[in-house]
């Protein structure tokens, strides 16, 4: 059984630093600047890694997440736009719920490569792995 880690408030600054500030603002009109800044009250950190958190424990991930809007894109030096091809859908996603989605991303990440899940062959374009003081998921019982 595989047990998992409360998020900490490093991996949550080490996932929204990524992020890049220009970006369009998601469905939720929240830019990734603007988050970075409201971190930094650490308040709001808190309550922000408490809803992570409940969010793992319930097994629940609010609709609210799981909304969506496409923009669609016309690609740049295209002969003609009436081909699907000169175009390039663009999915917008809640920011919270995405900056989620990045920690929990990394985490399986990470256990996958130190567990050795994952054929060195097909590592491709894996990020680099952050080492972490304690790994954020604990293997208590084998379910194999």
């Amino acid at each position: 059984m595989i047990t998992w880690a409360c998020f900490s408030k490093e991996e949550l600054f080490n996932a929204i630093k990524s992020c890049n500030n220009s970006l369009t603002p998601r469905l939720d009109r929240l830019s990734w600047r603007y988050l970075k800044e409201i971190v930094k009250d650490k308040e709001y950190t808190k309550r922000l890694i408490d809803i992570a958190n409940t969010c793992i424990d319930l097994g629940y991930w609010p609709s609210h997440f799981k909304i969506s809007s496409m923009l669609i894109i016309s690609k740049p030096n295209k002969t003609s736009y009436n081909l699907s091809k000169s175009l390039q859908p663009i999915m917008l996603l809640n920011t919270t719920g995405k900056l989620f989605e990045k920690v929990i991303g990394e985490r399986i990440q990470f256990f996958l490569i130190s567990n050795d899940s994952i054929h060195s062959c097909q590592l491709g374009r894996l990020k680099h792995i952050l080492l972490y003081t304690s790994p954020p998921v604990r293997e208590t019982t084998s379910p194999w």
